[in-house]
């Protein structure tokens, strides 16, 4: 833990990954809250243009650059990249590295709802393995372990309100979806606040539903009739390579499904613990998206 004291709103802060959909929202929330000194982390600083933030390249693939990326930056947002297995290891363990090198005060890293070694998540390996290289570094840490996005339902559930079935492998497991927005919110309000020692937030939505209670809700704000159909999670991932998507994607997705029968998604929010708000409820969601769950 370090002992350098830092003024986090006159703190510099970086977020990698600003070119994504939630590293930018970071960027503009922290702008928002009042933060002075943001840089923009990307690998095409170029294409960036968000007024009065500075852009700065960084590529965990060239460790290389990343002194330069990483010099004088008081805080560090690792938004977890967006490819798996040892690459993506190899890839945050050099961010990890380079941001011990620069002294950085705060780490603050966007995992995955219980990532250890039981984890039933198939990219779940790569978080365990950044979380534990930002353990070792003795830096003041926040890892955001953000649960699954609300958002991606509007991918699953279009087609079963469409034909009335919904295949599922979660059992009776219980699952808080939340919205990226308020992974988001989360994250900024971290950096807003400062290094508080070394801590895991629980980023989930305050409300833990089981598919049927899901798929309940989803039928009221529809109109549309909508029935689960059980099945394993082998079975899903079959399912869903035969519809076309390729088979890691369909094992990911299924594994998630997996994790949330064997309760491993059943976590307590502390979304509103941190930023003051409560996270967005799983009907307002559906209700703000009905356009695009009726087509």
């Amino acid at each position: 833990m370090t002992d350098r004291k830092i003024d986090p709103k006159r703190s510099t802060i970086l977020v990698t990954g600003a070119s994504g959909k939630l590293g930018r929202r970071v960027v503009e929330l922290l702008r928002a809250g009042g933060a002075s000194r943001v840089i923009a982390g990307t690998r095409q600083p170029a294409a960036f243009d968000l007024p009065g933030v500075e852009a700065r390249k960084v590529d965990f693939a060239e460790p290389a650059t990343l002194d330069a990326a990483f010099a004088r930056v008081d805080q560090l947002l690792i938004i977890s990249t967006d490819v798996v297995g040892e690459v993506r290891q190899t890839l945050q363990r050099n961010a990890v590295a380079a941001a011990q090198k620069a002294g950085i005060a705060h780490i603050v890293y966007t995992s995955l709802t219980n990532p250890g070694p039981g984890s039933a998540v198939v990219l779940a390996p790569d978080h365990h393995v950044t979380e534990e290289a930002i353990k070792a570094t003795g830096a003041d840490y926040t890892l955001l372990r953000n649960a699954v996005y609300m958002d991606m339902l509007l991918q699953s559930l279009p087609p079963a309100l469409a034909s009335g079935q919904w295949y599922s492998a979660m059992g009776q497991g219980r699952i808080a979806h939340i919205t990226r927005e308020d992974c988001a919110r989360t994250a900024a309000a971290v950096l807003l606040a400062g290094p508080t020692g070394q801590r895991v937030v629980e980023v989930a939505g305050g409300e833990l539903r089981t598919v049927e209670e899901i798929a309940a809700v989803a039928s009221e704000v529809t109109g549309k009739p909508l029935q689960v159909v059980h099945v394993d999670s082998a079975a899903l991932a079959a399912g869903m390579a035969g519809a076309g998507l390729p088979q890691p994607v369909a094992d990911l997705l299924a594994s998630f499904e997996e994790a949330t029968r064997l309760s491993q998604s059943a976590v307590k929010s502390e979304v509103e613990a941190v930023t003051g708000r409560a996270p967005m409820t799983l009907r307002d969601f559906l209700s703000a998206n009905r356009a695009a769950l009726v087509g």
